[in-house]
């Protein structure tokens, strides 16, 4: 893509723009009677040269235009993307926020990290709230694939095939001796450990340096080499003890195998890339999933970040972005973008990276560790779903009712409530009192009835004030009070259905068909997905990029078919014809709007309505007194436990990486600490 003209993308982009319209003004001054190229043109015929006429310079600007237009191709074509794709991001998002751009580094090379929940949309949402030129590593997969891969190619994207793209079944199965896996609790150092096949296939299918994936896996585990078709070693490295370990051996289960892949090419374009400047964008979990915490690193990013200091001496500053979704596979959700401070290599540990083997997998791993911490810095990681949708819940119990939160104070709240209810966990073993699972089980029941009724917390302060048991004589209602308020619920209804009449007829010709074509895509690629993955839930995370491809294919295919009906079924003119076809993408979006409105108008609507249902009326009678004691429990808690949780419960401005590498050691702690105290109650047996 060429290196970046004082760091930044519109710095460049604001100069090839200049040059562009400087030459377009010359084509039009060219074709005006009164302008100074007319004047220039008579000075030089009054002087003898007959032979100029305006379509001569004209031609020349053209010409310049051209050129300049080919010499600066893909930022052009980067600007021209972001602009597109910022206008598909309002179109299915309602509110995007950024938290944190001020750890941007304005100029020089930088690799952004991010977490990957969100396909082909996170890319997308780094790119348009980044004010630098960044060039995605992309999966050869996604590259080869129609419109993904060009508009891959259009926004600088590197290629890359990776290992499980290319996985093959393992024919027969394999199994470990349990004793060979205890033992390596001792040493983790360029160890091996033999693998026993049953009607396998090793020496045709297995080369030294492919890898083997077990059941419900997603890591690979090196193969070191292949002595038979029944017998093989893997090199084992810190972190894969647990994966063997998880495993049903001796039993035998069954295994892929994941294809080396040489990616000296790539590092050597995305290095080259750092060197002149660039910014270059990696998922460092491999792949999209929808799951509450992060994956696995992958170690590519260690690599390349060491290789661009040894090669080019350049201490590249590692940037982790946290994406937050709200409802992120569903239509008009809202997200949060993070920018957190960067990470950056410890030079004197270049050495040891040089050095190779083991010490260089110990620095890389370290560095992996610190990018990790990084990451999980700018996100709220939890262990599941349940615990997410606790920890939300919990969030908004805490604030004060009225308050308006910045994106960047929910996020700090709500990585306060996860990070001390890891703590927690850690403090009891994970053997909590039943004091805090009674209030942990108060809270999802609550959050639960919320869903079932349909409404939102924020509504719920509003039932507070509400008459619920409308024409009660006993709470001191009156008749003259019921009469009003069914009169302000048939307002809303009024109010509700004269938005839906004003959106309905663009959306029914114009969304409808599109969406409703969409979401069966979608739904269908998600089954797709979950099937070929070995770590996604539920395959929600590529849900929303599937229908953003669908709408971006047929929306002008439907467009395109609506203009041809006009044009044959109608008596219009062309002009007539010209603005109608014009009008479609703004009624579209008009209607979309429109539609939207509407929602809200329902969501605000439907506790009204419920109140007419005798059933519904007494739960939500009882939801706000049951909301001050779940406020007034959650506090007194928090008060109580606060202070054992240190600087989370005192502090007012923390530093994440730092509280996340003090969670994760007193993590790595408690896993030590338990095997050791389970050896001594056996010796004590």
């Amino acid at each position: 893509m060429g290196s970046e003209k004082k760091g930044t993308m519109m710095s460049e982009l604001d100069f090839t723009k200049a040059q562009l319209l400087f030459f377009y003004i010359i084509i039009l001054l060219s074709l005006d009677v009164l302008n100074p190229v007319k004047i220039l043109l008579a000075t030089l015929r009054a002087m003898g040269f007959l032979a100029i006429q305006p379509w001569h310079i004209a031609s020349l600007a053209v010409f310049f235009m051209v050129y300049t237009f080919l010499m600066n191709l893909r930022p052009l074509l980067y600007f021209g993307a972001k602009v597109f794709f910022h206008s598909i991001l309002s179109i299915f998002f309602n509110d995007i926020q950024v938290v944190g751009r001020e750890n941007i580094p304005s100029h020089g090379p930088v690799i952004f990290t991010s977490n990957h929940a969100n396909q082909f949309m996170d890319g997308l949402m780094i790119m348009c709230t980044c004010q630098r030129i960044i060039s995605y590593i992309v999966a050869e997969k996604s590259w080869k694939r129609p419109i993904v891969g060009h508009l891959a190619w259009c926004m600088g994207g590197v290629p890359v095939k990776r290992p499980q793209d290319s996985a093959m079944k393992g024919i027969g199965s394999i199994t470990i001796d349990v004793n060979d896996i205890a033992a390596l609790a001792e040493e983790l150092s360029d160890v091996t450990i033999k693998v026993v096949g049953m009607d396998t296939k090793f020496t045709s299918q297995v080369k030294v340096g492919d890898k083997i994936r077990l059941t419900n896996t997603a890591l690979g585990i090196k193969v070191s080499s292949v002595e038979s078709d029944n017998s093989l070693s893997l090199k084992i490295d810190e972190g894969f003890r647990d994966i063997l370990s998880s495993q049903p051996f001796p039993e035998h289960v069954s295994f892929d195998i994941l294809p080396y892949v040489d990616q000296k090419d790539v590092y050597k374009s995305v290095l080259e890339k750092l060197a002149s400047g660039g910014t270059l964008g990696i998922f460092p979990e491999g792949g999209s999933h929808d799951r509450t915490d992060l994956l696995p690193l992958k170690a590519g990013v260690a690599i390349i970040a060491y290789s661009a200091l040894e090669k080019d001496g350049i201490n590249v500053p590692i940037v982790p972005v946290g994406l937050n979704y709200f409802r992120a596979h569903r239509f008009r959700g809202k997200a949060t973008v993070e920018f957190g401070s960067p990470t950056y290599i410890d030079p004197a540990k270049l050495k040891d990276y040089k050095n190779g083997g083991a010490s260089k997998r110990r620095v890389c791993n370290e560095l992996l560790g610190r990018i990790e911490n990084s990451m999980r810095s700018v996100i709220v990681s939890v262990p599941d779903y349940e615990t997410l949708q606790m920890i939300h819940a919990a969030r908004r119990l805490y604030r004060q009712d009225g308050a308006n939160q910045t994106a960047e104070e929910r996020q700090d709240m709500g990585r306060r409530f996860a990070e001390g209810y890891k703590r927690m966990l850690l403090q009891v073993n994970g053997d909590p009192p039943e004091e805090w699972l009674n209030l942990q089980g108060r809270l999802l029941a609550y959050q639960k009835e919320l869903n079932e009724l349909g409404i939102r917390d924020y509504q719920v302060v509003g039932l507070d004030h509400e008459e619920v048991e409308i024409g009660s004589e006993e709470l001191g209602h009156t008749k003259a009070d019921t009469v009003l308020h069914r009169m302000n619920v048939m307002g809303h209804i009024f109010h509700l259905l004269f938005v839906i009449f004003l959106a309905a007829l663009p959306a029914l010709l114009l969304n409808l068909p599109v969406g409703l074509a969409s979401r069966i895509y979608s739904n269908r690629r998600r089954k797709v997905a979950l099937a070929a993955s070995k770590v996604k839930v539920k395959g929600y995370d590529v849900m929303l990029s599937e229908r953003v491809i669908a709408c971006i294919v047929l929306v002008p295919c439907l467009w395109l078919m609506y203009g041809l009906l006009l044009y044959f079924f109608t008596s219009l003119d062309g002009p007539s014809l010209a603005c109608c076809f014009t009008c479609f993408p703004v009624f579209s979006y008009w209607s979309i709007m429109a539609t939207e409105s509407g929602m809200v108008d329902v969501k605000d609507l439907r506790p009204y309505v419920m109140r007419m249902i005798p059933s519904a009326r007494r739960r939500l009678a009882s939801l706000p007194a049951t909301r001050r004691a779940l406020q007034k429990d959650l506090r007194a808690m928090i008060r109580k436990i606060g202070p054992s949780l240190g600087d989370i419960y005192y502090e007012k401005e923390l530093n994440w990486q730092k509280i996340q590498m003090e969670t994760r050691a007193a993590s790595m702690e408690s896993i030590e600490y338990t095997p050791k105290k389970n050896d001594e109650l056996k010796k004590d047996d």
